[in-house]
């Protein structure tokens, strides 16, 4: 029969392993919340009948905490963590079962637990707090440097039309008067193709600060995207890339604006393109489903390593100087965002990679 000052000994247990719990949590490092877990095992190994025998686990969706010389026996006591009142783990206290029954887990000792739990589940509850207010400032912010970025894009391409059109005009004028000079001839043309190259950057631009009028539509996208994909035959021939273009549909309506459609479809494919080998293989894919049309661009280049998660920013590139403006793929995520849609992109199989872009169909 347990004595009186056994009792008491055992609540004084119970009590200061609950006040150094409240104490772990009041002070917990939500960038290292595993220590604060591992504390808090340690502290109710302490506080159990049997402290020298008993192992503790405590176990949620990104931890698993065991104390030292954890067994896992079917002799435990055990109380679940609930975050948001939602069950996301558990706290569990273990004991050897060929020296120890369930007997041996004190009443006293079962409310501590269920108490420390709860602690836990407030402990993470707070992380998921912290970090949805950590990931929200960024977007603010983020949005804050876009929106002063756009209007500073706008400003660059009205300034910049004006003088790129007169380039490529004069420059133009010029070879037409210069028809017999063929070393005159060249040097046109490389100011004619760079004046065409920083044409297309201030249209980026301009997509990019929101500039160009949306004109949406309800039309057979098929046809829109056939015609896009002819008008780069040049290009694939030119790079020595093979591509299939198949469509589970020959009428796939949608409402869209058709040349911003095509801007999408030049832009990831001609990116397919730039990071496809010799007679590497581009497949287009135009799939009519129930709720949504996908298209789907996929190559077999080296695929997306590092920094993924900035390929959509703009002015972000892997290509080399001069090459990129980094603004292609961004100007196709806020197209397609604006259309409603969604833009991702995953490994293909064996190498390379799918972006995949899904436009709901929404009312005409």
């Amino acid at each position: 029969m347990t004595s009186i000052e056994e009792k008491l000994k055992e609540r004084i247990k119970e009590l200061t392993c609950l006040y150094e719990v409240t104490s772990i949590v009041a002070n917990a490092n939500y960038s290292d919340i595993e220590s604060s877990l591992k504390s808090i095992s340690f502290c109710v190994k302490k506080a159990w009948r049997y402290p020298k025998e008993a192992s503790v686990e405590i176990k949620t969706a990104q931890f698993c905490i065991n104390t030292e010389g954890f067994q896992p026996s079917s002799v435990f006591q055990k109380k679940p963590i609930k975050v948001f009142n939602r069950e996301e783990g558990s706290i569990t206290v273990f004991y050897p079962p060929d020296r120890h029954s369930v007997d041996d887990f004190l009443a006293e000792e079962e409310q501590l637990l269920q108490n420390i739990g709860i602690e836990i589940g407030n402990v993470l509850e707070r992380k998921q707090i912290k970090e949805n207010e950590q990931r929200i400032q960024r977007q603010i912010e983020r949005n804050d440097r876009l929106t002063i970025l756009g209007e500073i894009t706008a400003g660059i391409a009205h300034e910049l039309n004006t003088p790129l059109a007169n380039i490529l005009g004069y420059s133009e004028l010029l070879r037409s008067r210069l028809g017999s000079q063929p070393e005159v001839i060249s040097d046109l043309d490389k100011i004619i193709n760079s004046t065409i190259f920083s044409r297309e950057v201030v249209k980026k631009l301009m997509f990019f600060a929101c500039e160009m009028p949306q004109e949406m539509k309800q039309v057979n996208i098929v046809p829109v995207v056939k015609e896009a994909i002819e008008l780069l035959k040049p290009v694939f021939v030119k790079n020595h890339i093979n591509y299939k273009f198949h469509a589970n549909n020959e009428k796939i309506d949608l409402k869209v604006d058709t040349i911003q459609l095509t801007q999408v479809v030049f832009n990831l494919v001609l990116n397919a393109i730039y990071f496809s080998p010799k007679d590497g293989l581009i497949e287009i894919i135009l799939d009519n489903q129930a709720e949504k049309v996908q298209l789907r661009i996929s190559d077999e280049g080296s695929g997306i390593n590092e920094e993924a998660d900035k390929i959509f920013d703009p002015f972000y590139t892997t290509k080399p100087v001069g090459e990129g403006s980094g603004l292609g793929l961004s100007v196709v995520h806020g197209i397609i965002k604006s259309h409603k849609g969604i833009i991702k992109h995953q490994p293909n199989q064996p190498k390379g990679t799918v972006f995949i872009v899904d436009f709901p169909k929404l009312n005409p």
